[in-house]
């Protein structure tokens, strides 16, 4: 038996589970016709899925024999195997960068054009890699791995930016934008103080280009860095200049209201409950905007979490009945939304679990508690990680039970980065 008739045995289809391992299909695809393997961290995932041991995964992922690379699928021109859906595509971006290939992970037309700009130096086709590069850092369930291409993407912009005898704005723009990405990477990571410097950079470089809207989003980005540290103070300051900026900025963009949502989180920091729902009300007009208030890539608040994010203010605030009730209605109301987002589910899970430690309930804390820790050992998830060990400080008497006590150690040993 192959892989892929284990898969169908379990009644999956290519695309169940890859949503369950957080792939692409087409790298169900390519581990199934053997062109490419797994990495490590990938395996541990696909054999639990499957119900096999990691040895029983390797007769699996033995290629079929064929007569020739014609009946494997492995036609002149392929690219390289790399065992890793965020490797290739990191590959190929780079041939691009290069101009010794073409991005197979877009469409002909898209990727041909793509090339070209890098050939030109084209502002828009900068950005337009940028949005790809934010679609591969959402799906990748290793965060970092995506570092080094945008590094790399950063370093051809500079060299763009030297040699331009055009207006430099919009490649302004693009590097300003790729410095939140590298912000993002570097914070989910846990590594504050790279971060915090990312999004100075990304702030700065906005400032030249004169783009409020990517200004005022850099700073929001900075506020997180101050809330993750308990600097709510510093956050709302912070926030109140973002909020400034996003006035000026593309009244058609969301990015005004997403500075308010985050105000909320700043102003339940501080135990400001009128103020917080307040910020949260501001936020919800949102939902008036149209589908092209958000670009997909540095700005991406279209008002989805909004119940998630209420809810999570009520914990912050001590309101468990509206934290409670709030929370559940998100996790039920939002579970097909919620999709390969391994962050915001487990960003739910924790919040209840956290109303269970405050009213003193083993039960809940272990229930929620322990789906969100399977879902930060599958994801490798440094934000879900980084939630759950602020949960261990809210278990207090409960650290005596032993059920607590046993999830507190399994989250002990978690990876935050």
């Amino acid at each position: 038996m192959g892989l892929a008739e284990r898969r169908r045995a379990l009644g999956y289809s290519q695309e169940k589970l890859a949503e369950l391992l957080g792939v692409d299909r087409t790298t169900i695809g390519r581990w199934e016709s053997g062109k490419v393997a797994p990495q490590p961290p990938q395996r541990n995932g696909l054999a639990a899925a499957l119900g096999v041991s990691l040895q029983e995964l390797d007769v699996l992922l033995k290629p079929p024999r064929v007569a020739g690379p014609e009946s494997a699928g492995l036609q002149t021109g392929d690219p390289p195997s790399t065992g890793d859906s965020d490797e290739m595509i990191r590959r190929e971006f780079l041939r691009i960068l290069t101009v010794s290939g073409a991005l197979t992970a877009l469409p002909a037309e898209e990727a041909e054009a793509l090339t070209e700009g890098v050939r030109r130096g084209s502002a828009a086709d900068f950005a337009l890699m940028n949005r790809h590069l934010w679609q591969v850092y959402q799906l990748a369930r290793t965060k970092g791995s995506v570092y080094s291409v945008v590094r790399d993407q950063l370093t051809t912009l500079n060299q763009t930016l030297a040699r331009s005898c055009r207006s430099t704005q919009p490649l302004l723009s693009a590097a300003a934008d790729l410095f939140q990405l590298a912000g993002e990477v570097a914070f989910d990571g846990n590594r504050y103080s790279e971060a915090a410097a990312s999004y100075s950079l990304a702030a700065s470089v906005s400032k030249d280009a004169r783009a409020y809207d990517l200004w005022a989003c850099a700073l929001v980005r900075h506020a997180y860095v101050d809330m993750s540290e308990e600097r709510h103070h510093q956050a709302a300051q912070m926030l109140d200049v973002a909020d400034r900026l996003a006035r000026r900025g593309d009244t058609s963009l969301s990015t005004r209201y997403w500075v308010a949502s985050v105000q909320a989180e700043a102003y339940a920091g501080l135990g400001d409950l009128g103020t917080c729902e307040r910020a949260l009300d501001r936020a919800e007009a949102v939902r008036d905007l149209t589908a092209d208030s958000v670009n997909g890539g540095w700005l991406r608040f279209d008002g989805a979490r909004l119940a998630e994010e209420r809810g999570a203010r009520y914990v912050q605030l001590g309101r468990l009945d509206l934290a409670e009730n709030t929370l559940r209605n998100a996790l039920e109301q939002a579970a097909l939304a919620f999709g390969q987002s391994y962050r915001r589910r487990g960003a739910v899970l924790t919040d209840l679990a956290a109303i269970g430690a405050k009213r003193q309930d083993p039960e809940q804390v272990v229930a929620y508690g322990g789906e969100a820790l399977e879902l930060a050992r599958s994801s490798g998830s440094g934000y879900v990680a980084r939630r759950l060990r602020s949960l261990c400080e809210e278990f207090g008497p409960l650290r005596r039970d032993h059920r607590v006590a046993e999830l507190r150690a399994e989250i002990a040993i978690l990876r935050t980065s």
